[in-house]
C-alpha cells in the first residue's frame, strides 16, 4: 500500500467517524430524515457540478448505474437514515462503534452465503470483533442505552455492508465524482419521500445546527465519500476496508472531544477489541489476495 493510499485512508477514517458527532447535533434541532435528505440534495448537486467541471460524463456503464443505485439506497437512505433516527436516543460514540462492525459483517456474509473460506486469523478476528461489540453493548444497555436505537443501528450496519459490496462496481468505470453526486441524489429522493410520510416539519435554527449541517454536508458527506470511492478504485475494497479498524477510535474520540460524551472502561476495552478484530479480518483478506 503506497503513501497516497495511507494518507487517504487515515483522512477517510477520521472524516467518516466524525459524521456521527455532527449528526447528533443535527437531530437535536431538526427532523432526522428531512435534514439528511436536504444534506444529500446539497451534496449531490455539488458533486454533480464538480464532476461536470472536471469533464466527467453522465454516461455510466450499466454496472455503474446498478451499483450507484444500490449504494444510494443502502448507504444513504437505509444506513444513514436509520442511524440519524437512532441518534435521537443513543450517543454518537456508540453509533460509530456499531457502524464500524461493517467489515466483520461483510466477512461473515461472504463465509455464510458465498462459501468463502476464512483463514484462522480471520476467524479469530471475527470472534474478537463481535465479542468487543457484546462488551460495549452489554455495558451500555445496563447503563440505559435505548434498545430500539441499537436495533436500528444493527439494521443500518447490515445495509452498509451491502453498499460496501457494491462499491467496486460503482467506481471501476471512472467518473468517480459523478457517481458520488448521483448516489447522493438517489438517497435524497428516498429520504425526502420518507420524511414527508413519517415526519412533521420543524426546525430550531441555531449556530450549532448550521455549523454541523455545513460540516456534515461537505466533509463526511462529499469529501469522505469521494475518498472512499477513490481508495476502492486504487487499491480494492478489501485493502481499503482495513482503514475501518480506525473508526471506533476516531468515532469515540471525536464524540468525547466535541460533545463531551463519557468514555467508560468497558468502552475503551471494547473499542480496542473491536478494532483488533477488524484489523485481523482485513489483514487476513489482504494477505489472501496477495497470495492469490
Amino acid at each position: 500500500m503506497n503513501m497516497r493510499a495511507m494518507v487517504l485512508g487515515l483522512f477517510f477514517a477520521l472524516f467518516w467517524s466524525s459524521a456521527f458527532t455532527s449528526a447528533r447535533v443535527i437531530v437535536a434541532h431538526a427532523p432526522p430524515l428531512g435534514s439528511l435528505a436536504l444534506r444529500f440534495l446539497v451534496s449531490g448537486l455539488i458533486g454533480v457540478a464538480l464532476a461536470r467541471a472536471l469533464g466527467e460524463s453522465w454516461r455510466l456503464t450499466r454496472g455503474q448505474w446498478r451499483a450507484t443505485v444500490i449504494f444510494g439506497v443502502c448507504q444513504n437512505a437505509l444506513y444513514l437514515g436509520l442511524f440519524f433516527v437512532a441518534m435521537q436516543w443513543i450517543e454518537a460514540g456508540l453509533a460509530s462503534i456499531m457502524a464500524s462492525t461493517m467489515p466483520l459483517i461483510v466477512a461473515l456474509a461472504n463465509r455464510v452465503f458465498l462459501g468463502e473460506r476464512l483463514a484462522p486469523m480471520a476467524v479469530l478476528g471475527l470472534g474478537l470483533g463481535f465479542g468487543g461489540v457484546i462488551v460495549i453493548m452489554s455495558s451500555r444497555i445496563s447503563g440505559g442505552a435505548d434498545a430500539v436505537g441499537l436495533l436500528l443501528c444493527v439494521i443500518g450496519t447490515l445495509a452498509l455492508a451491502v453498499a460496501t459490496l457494491s462499491a467496486r462496481g460503482a467506481s471501476s468505470g471512472g467518473n468517480v465524482m459523478m457517481v458520488v453526486g448521483l448516489q447522493m441524489l438517489i438517497g435524497a429522493v428516498c429520504l425526502g419521500v420518507a420524511s414527508l410520510v413519517l415526519e412533521d416539519p420543524w426546525v430550531d435554527v441555531t449556530t450549532g445546527l448550521v455549523v454541523a449541517f455545513v460540516y456534515t454536508t461537505l466533509v463526511p458527506g462529499l469529501l469522505a465519500t469521494w475518498i472512499w470511492f477513490t481508495l476502492v478504485n486504487d487499491i480494492g475494497a478489501i485493502r481499503a476496508s482495513v482503514f475501518h479498524f480506525l473508526n471506533p477510535f476516531f468515532g469515540v474520540l471525536v464524540a468525547a472531544v466535541v460533545l463531551g460524551e463519557r468514555i467508560g472502561t468497558n468502552d475503551m476495552i471494547g473499542v480496542a477489541i473491536v478494532a483488533a478484530g477488524i484489523l485481523m479480518v482485513q489483514l487476513s483478506k489482504a494477505r489472501k489476495l496477495a497470495e492469490g
